[in-house]
């Protein structure tokens, strides 16, 4: 084989990798609209409200004959959304390891999510039952593609592109975020002049969130290609053995296990704040869904400076170093907002471009440091297990936040709380050698990590 041919071969790989790396950040920008307009701007302080018109004399529902104070009833079904997820997931990662077929798995879980979203445009009056099976729905369907989407991430990005790889990917995703949630603005604000109530104007920002999701989501599908891991004996488990034979695994993988202890606790708190600021903003801040709406905007468009910004710096200083500040600032950011003084919506938007600016970043980089630590042909299986706390799934944190609120009545408390998640997350990120942990996985360690 001639030079030429060896380069001219080069060049293609070289092209078809930018061609499925392209496709790969049209998830991020099919998907993120549902995070942003619907888990963090509408669905929060909406679904409360609407539990809130079906609570008893003491305000409370009772789902199932149990008792739960309405304005913690969001905050649980995001959680329970967890349960499923965390049951789910693992039997399609390995599934999907198996077979090295991961792109009909994606489709049926983005299409499942897409689908769940769109239904929410029937959410009204006292159904908040309804709502909340649409919440569970979506929010583990997203869960289960973003695993798959992730797990594509170790297969299409060489160790020395993932942080800018990964970087581009969010800022996609905040990107399409901002230009949607403008649109939701102008619907908003000028619901009258559209001839529909805000109720439906908020009622149809849902919905088209949902259907952003199935639009786009045919571009990844159309680009990024099946590659099959090498033969794995074991078959698929159901359920809870998979689970289990997933964390045995893991176990050989001790550093890899540490560093996901650490990104578990510390993005439980990153997903909580995402998950409940504007539930945090209307009910305690006595802020109008408006502003509430420009401050989400505010930090969709500073985290894609923030993402691109914080993947300069990773080049710098290492991944880890740049997550580790990204968590100090984390710190300050959430201990200042208990302090915000209600009614003031300037205050709220300092503190939403302090979230801004380290939102995008911390997680770009977090995902691309977990590819290095992940065993090859095993990309699904355990980013099966990264996903549990990633993009709102998180169970721990939302948890907290409701019970914090229903022991105490304060939303004060309940997002003061979740400090504890940064301090331990950067207590648990500091131990870790990755450089080690990269090796023990068997994968070649970057020059700065």
């Amino acid at each position: 084989m001639g030079i030429d041919t060896v380069r001219t071969d080069a060049a293609d790989d070289a092209a078809g990798r930018r061609r499925e790396q392209r496709g790969w950040y049209f998830y991020d920008w099919a998907c993120s609209v549902y995070s942003t307009s619907v888990l963090t701007v509408f669905l929060g302080p909406y679904l409360t409200s609407v539990a809130k018109s079906a609570a008893d004399a003491d305000g409370y529902v009772h789902p199932l004959g149990i008792p739960v104070r309405a304005g913690s009833f969001f905050a649980y079904s995001v959680s329970l959304s967890v349960i499923l997820a965390v049951l789910v997931m693992p039997l399609v990662g390995a599934a999907a390891d198996r077979t090295g077929r991961k792109k009909p798995l994606l489709a049926a879980a983005a299409y499942t999510g897409a689908v769940a979203t769109t239904g929410m445009f029937f959410l009204d009056g006292d159904r908040y039952l309804l709502g909340g099976v649409l919440l569970v729905v979506a929010n583990a369907a997203q869960s289960v593609a973003m695993m798959l989407y992730n797990s594509y991430f170790p297969q299409i990005a060489p160790p020395e592109e993932r942080d800018a790889v990964s970087s581009r990917g969010w800022a996609f995703g905040y990107a399409a975020g901002s230009l949607v949630l403008i649109a939701n603005l102008a619907l908003y604000l000028g619901h009258d002049a559209f001839g529909v109530s805000e109720t439906t104007a908020v009622r149809i920002c849902l919905a088209s969130a949902g259907l952003w999701w199935g639009a786009f989501t045919l571009v990844p599908l159309r680009r990024l290609r099946d590659h099959r891991s090498p033969a794995r004996e074991a078959a698929a488990l159901p359920g809870l053995r998979q689970i289990a034979a997933t964390i045995r695994d893991m176990r050989r993988h001790p550093l890899t296990l540490a560093f996901l202890l650490a990104y578990l606790v510390y993005n439980d708190g990153i997903q909580t704040v995402i998950s409940q600021a504007s539930v945090y903003g209307s009910e305690e801040l006595g802020l109008g869904q408006s502003t509430l709406i420009a401050a989400v905007l505010l930090v969709q468009v500073l985290a894609v400076a923030g993402a691109l910004g914080m993947g300069l710096l990773a080049r710098r200083y290492g991944a880890k170093r740049t997550i580790l500040g990204s968590l100090v600032a984390w710190t300050v950011t959430l201990g200042a907002g208990y302090f915000l003084p209600a009614g003031a919506p300037v205050w709220f938007f300092v503190l939403a471009a302090g979230i801004g600016l380290v939102l995008g970043g911390s997680q770009a980089l977090s995902r691309s440091l977990f590819s290095h630590l992940v065993p090859p042909g095993k990309e699904a299986e355990y980013f099966s297990a990264y996903e549990v706390s990633d993009r709102g799934m998180s169970w721990l944190g939302p948890l907290l936040f409701g019970l914090t609120y229903q022991l105490t009545g304060s939303y004060r408390d309940a997002i003061i709380s979740l400090v504890v998640f940064f301090v331990l997350g950067f207590v648990l990120l500091a131990r870790v050698p990755v450089r080690r942990a990269i090796g023990d996985a068997g994968n070649p360690v970057p020059e700065r990590i």
